[in-house]
């Protein structure tokens, strides 16, 4: 899965201020999205409980099954400051977190935190065997995107205020909404780090703020 090297940085990526990323660690590969970061010298934590999130600057919420992430976050008030938390705090979810963000989840219906306002069909390219890697056109500088997709879920509506950085078949795969990005594939999964470096610039932006 490699990817071209040498990519642009989104703006503001140059700004090199210390800041720490949370990744959501109750289910899916949050170590390959920790290992990214960490590669582009942002100290990582893994958060399992709503008091760790206090402790970052940004959260990323990583791919996996979104109803078992759902029965985690549903112990000890983790859903209800997890709601608090994402309408305030730069955050980046990717796959079933795209699900969890999302304002209305559709086939079937599932509790969401809200924040994001797009409307989410989940699974709706298929099974794990329907899975697919495409290389796919982004408003991202540094040319045509590597998207890694597995059981992932559609955009199918996006909020007025939702910026569409790229797409497959016509459905938004990345949108930013503020400060929040939502991509329906693994970034973490290609060498690429320029949906990274993006999040990053949104997390030193908020925090100089």
């Amino acid at each position: 899965m490699a990817a071209a090297a040498n990519h642009s940085a989104p703006s503001g990526a140059a700004n090199t201020a210390p800041v720490t990323i949370g990744v959501l660690a109750l289910q899916g590969d949050y170590q390959a999205h920790a290992r990214a970061f960490s590669t582009l010298g942002a100290h990582t934590l893994l958060v399992r409980n709503a008091a760790e999130l206090t402790a970052v600057d940004g959260l990323v919420i990583p791919g996996g099954e979104s109803t078992t992430m759902l029965k985690f976050l549903e112990q000890n008030g983790f859903f209800d400051a997890l709601a608090k938390f994402v309408f305030t705090t730069p955050c980046f979810a990717t796959c079933a977190g795209a699900i969890l963000l999302a304002r209305e989840v559709k086939h079937p219906a599932q509790r969401s935190l809200g924040a994001f306002d797009a409307t989410v069909e989940r699974n709706a390219y298929g099974r794990q065997i329907d899975s697919t890697i495409l290389t796919l056109p982004t408003e991202l500088p540094g040319g045509p995107l590597e998207m890694v997709f597995i059981r992932s879920p559609r955009i199918v509506r996006v909020g007025e205020k939702g910026q569409v950085l790229a797409r497959r078949d016509g459905f938004p795969t990345l949108v930013r909404q503020g400060h929040l990005l939502v991509a329906t594939f693994h970034p973490e999964l290609t060498s690429d780090t320029r949906v990274q470096q993006l999040f990053l610039s949104i997390v030193r932006d908020n925090k100089s703020h």
